[in-house]
């Protein structure tokens, strides 16, 4: 007759209670991993808000035609850096806080690998945000030159810019930052599992968080090399993009998106995670094809390292290489692709809860798929021809990243909020910050499409009295405030719930995987006892040890 299993003992000794340690110098000093990982997210949240009003300045510029709300040179400064903002100290450090928090605590580990290294990596992407955003304090102003800071927009001396100079020195202290993370993830996900915790055991999140941080080992020194590049040809007259002085602004190109293109996966792969461990428990089933979700982040992790010159369609490389990167870009839908399948699939016949998470999980879908389509659209030289760098470039990705990353992340922080604080976040709240964002979401990017159809290029400062431009724009800027003021009602919602919230108990969604069987919040040392791992789904099978997970497994007594 089959038995409960015992708990199974961690090897580390209790240690004093997180409560003990909750003093300003014990957070600044901290390397534990969960205090280093709300740090990521509070952080992040600072640098949303700020990129989330350079946007706004920037639809109240265009939001009617000949405008002049404020300067180009403001404008340029705007654009540059709420692209660089979004992607480098929004989506990518929140992906790897939640990672930081979280990963420990599913693999049933006591801390990451290399505690300090984490806090080196957390404090490194602080200063690389101060660095860069000093830049408004000097004479020159901010970088004005992009995100992609394509030379020779990069190229002004520094005399007269010093803007690229911070901007460059930033990004090349983040670079660091994340390759540290990666290592740091790789060595803690394959060193430090609990017993019974194989590789195909892991949850989806702790896979697609071992894929981003082979990503940004391999990719990361790429554009740390071009960073250490261009500061030469600004600081020392090194001619290694200068085409006035025989350099190749085409040379930067290729290191840009040879890092650009595998960073679009580096932000929406823990996105994925965060899907795959959110939509199973509130369709109260296991993952559809687990194995197929695992291996098709693999061969997404491998095709993205050779696609990056779809980007580059329009620069001339040539009809054979034009012809390999269109094919290999829609090649790698067929991954993605799966794991929607699997999604769709682990939902059908499910028994659904549409709580606030599973409401941004499931339009987290319809979002990320409709900028998949427009993705593959853009993968044919043909069509990418006619409409690069217009406004259906803008609309494509912000289907991706905001309609993907950032749905994804609204869902992470209303699952693991109760884990995070050991309190739920407001219901009726959440539901109202999910629908003020679809509505805003969509008003602002989608007539992007027919903008950028109808021939209205990206990073203007402003445009003539076309048909329908104006309409349009004025459209998508007021979708930009619905959506700011949905991003209000959610920072709302986490203040009141952290406060006042209902207590969540250790495991209030009945979830499955390690880190609920932890205290909530956790203390320092995690675990005083780690449930033992026979399948996929620890807790469920601790609570039914007649049912194991996996057929085959044999019930422990």
């Amino acid at each position: 007759m089959s038995r409960r299993l015992p708990l199974v003992p961690e090897n580390t000794e209790p240690l004093p209670s997180l409560k003990e340690n909750q003093g300003m110098l014990a957070w600044v000093s901290s390397v534990d991993h969960k205090q280093i990982g709300l740090m990521y997210l509070m952080v992040t949240m600072v640098f949303f808000v700020v990129g989330g009003l350079e946007a706004l300045l920037m639809r109240i510029q265009l939001s009617q035609p000949e405008f002049n709300f404020i300067s180009p040179e403001v404008y340029n400064q705007l654009f540059t850096m709420h692209g660089t903002t979004m992607i480098f100290f929004v989506v990518m450090p929140f992906l790897i806080g939640v990672g930081v928090y979280l990963v420990p605590l599913m693999i049933g580990a006591r801390d990451m690998a290399f505690p300090r290294l984490n806090a080196l990596s957390f404090w490194l992407v602080v200063f690389g945000g101060i660095l860069i955003y000093y830049s408004f304090l000097t004479q020159s102003g901010a970088p004005d030159m992009g995100w992609f800071a394509y030379s020779p927009l990069s190229e002004k001396p520094f005399s007269l810019n010093k803007g690229p100079t911070y901007w460059a020195l930033g990004l090349l202290a983040t670079g660091i930052s994340s390759v540290a993370s990666g290592l740091n993830n790789i060595v803690t996900i394959l060193t430090m599992r609990t017993p019974g915790m194989t590789m195909r055991r892991i949850p989806l999140f702790v896979w697609m968080i071992l894929v981003t941080s082979f990503l940004l080992i391999f990719v990361i020194p790429i554009i740390a090399s071009a960073f250490a590049m261009m500061l030469l040809d600004r600081l020392l007259e090194a001619t290694f993009f200068t085409p006035a002085h025989g350099g190749s602004a085409i040379l930067w190109q290729h290191f840009f998106w040879g890092f650009g293109h595998p960073e679009v996966y580096i932000l929406i792969l823990p996105a994925f995670g965060i899907i795959s461990e959110v939509i199973p428990v509130f369709s109260r089933k296991p993952i559809f094809g687990y194995e197929f979700v695992a291996g098709s982040t693999v061969a997404i992790g491998l095709l993205s390292l050779g696609v990056w010159a779809h980007h580059m369609f329009a620069v001339g490389l040539g009809d054979v290489t034009n012809l390999y990167f269109s094919l290999a870009s829609m090649l790698i839908a067929i991954p993605t692709g799966v794991k929607v399948l699997n999604w769709v699939a682990t939902m059908w016949g499910g028994k659904i809860i549409f709580a606030t998470p599973m409401l941004f999980a499931t339009a987290f879908i319809i979002e990320f798929v409709m900028g998949g389509i427009t993705g593959v659209a853009i993968a044919s030289v043909p069509i990418d021809w006619v409409v690069t760098d217009s406004y259906f470039i803008v609309a494509h990705f912000h289907y991706v990243l905001y309609g993907g990353s950032m749905f994804a992340i609204f869902a992470g922080v209303y699952y693991w909020f109760p884990k995070f604080t050991g309190r739920m976040m407001s219901e009726t709240l959440g539901k109202w910050h999910f629908w003020l964002t679809i509505i805003g979401f969509n008003m602002t990017f989608f007539v992007q499409h027919f903008l950028g159809v109808m021939g209205m290029p990206r990073r203007i400062y402003t445009y003539q009295d076309f048909p329908y431009w104006g309409s349009m724009n004025l459209i998508s800027t007021i979708g930009a405030v619905v959506l700011a003021l949905s991003v209000l009602v959610f920072m709302w919602n986490v203040h009141v719930s952290r406060k006042r919230g209902k207590k969540a108990g250790n495991n209030p969604w009945d979830a499955w995987t390690l880190e609920w069987a932890a205290a909530s919040p956790p203390a320092v040392h995690n675990f005083d006892l780690v449930p033992p791992v026979r399948g996929r789904r620890p807790l469920w099978d601790l609570a039914h040890p007649e049912q194991p997970d996996e057929p085959n497994a044999k019930v422990v007594d």
